[in-house]
């Protein structure tokens, strides 16, 4: 073998394996690229499932997530977000505006003893009424059982003005309301039980439904909302116009639930006699009987129980 050709062959040998190592390098590097770019994948993947994490563990749920659900107004209300209740006849020259929570011990006891009398002048056309409903009690007694039920009650009205009525009686009942404590409204199966009282209720199937998928329940958050309207903050209170009407208290005597209920209707009587003079049929000079049978009182004389 000759100098040339064994030189020549060291040559191409020494070619060959650089050229072997820059393969091996150009592998090398390709695949420290996948690596690095499978792992900034991995990361970013990582990463994005820590943030939907977030972004779920921190979107409000339950009534907080109703706020920002698509707002259905119940048929028969009036205002921007249907939270005007306004029930009774549209000619009618007078409103009186009653603000109640339907977990409000005190507003099922007005309900039990003067809620016929309300609805009576309503009916008779002595003035209508504007009903704003608060859901303060769950806040102060825990639960959602003023709201579940503001919500099956907007169920009711939108079937009707009489479903609302009879709706909001039967769940102010005596038989029917818990103990201001006991959350039982906040069930959906005994709101359905109490409407099963109602005849336009009892069976309604597009009633049960909107009642189950909850679908007033935003328009209840507009209607919470309200809250300290015209500056009432209790319930049950009376507006007219912008005069907060006073009832009566009760006397703290031993009597039977009947008495007592008889004495507090009268009351009521006594305060609505007051603002908007003598109803219907009481004669002339006002001493006639008001619904119900109570006294009334004549446009400038002083009520004789004043101040009793």
């Amino acid at each position: 073998m000759s100098n040339r050709n064994s030189q020549a062959g060291k040559s191409a040998a020494r070619e060959r394996i650089r050229a072997e190592r820059e393969k091996q390098k150009k592998k090398e590097k390709a695949r420290r690229q996948l690596t690095v770019a499978g792992a900034v994948v991995g990361v970013l993947v990582i990463a994005g499932a820590v943030g939907f994490a977030v972004v779920k563990a921190t979107e409000p749920t339950g009534w907080e997530a109703a706020k920002e659900a698509k707002l259905v107004k119940p048929a028969h209300t009036q205002g921007k977000n249907g939270t005007e209740i306004l029930i009774g006849d549209k000619n009618a020259k007078e409103t009186l505006e009653v603000f109640e929570d339907l977990r409000c011990p005190m507003c099922a006891s007005f309900e039990q003893s003067s809620g016929k009398s309300l609805i009576k002048d309503i009916k008779d056309g002595r003035y209508n009424v504007r009903f704003t409903l608060y859901t303060f009690l769950d806040g102060g007694e825990g639960g959602e059982g003023s709201k579940n039920a503001l919500s099956a009650l907007g169920a009711a009205l939108n079937v009707s003005p009489d479903a609302f009525l009879a709706y909001k009686s039967a769940l102010y009942s005596a038989k029917n309301h818990p103990d201001e404590r006991d959350d039982a409204f906040a069930k959906d199966a005994t709101l359905l039980k109490v409407a099963a009282q109602v005849p336009e209720l009892k069976g309604n199937k597009a009633f049960e439904t909107a009642v189950e998928k909850g679908t007033y329940d935003r328009w209840t958050m507009d209607m919470t909302a309200l809250f300290g309207r015209k500056g009432i903050k209790a319930t049950p209170s009376f507006v007219h116009g912008d005069k907060k009407l006073v009832l009566p208290e009760v006397p703290q005597q031993r009597m039977t639930q009947e008495e007592y209920n008889e004495y507090a209707d009268a009351n009521f009587r006594k305060m609505i006699d007051k603002e908007f003079g003598p109803a219907k049929g009481s004669g002339k000079d006002g001493k006639g009987q008001s619904p119900g049978g109570g006294q009334g009182i004549a446009a400038g004389e002083k009520d004789p129980t004043a101040g009793h």
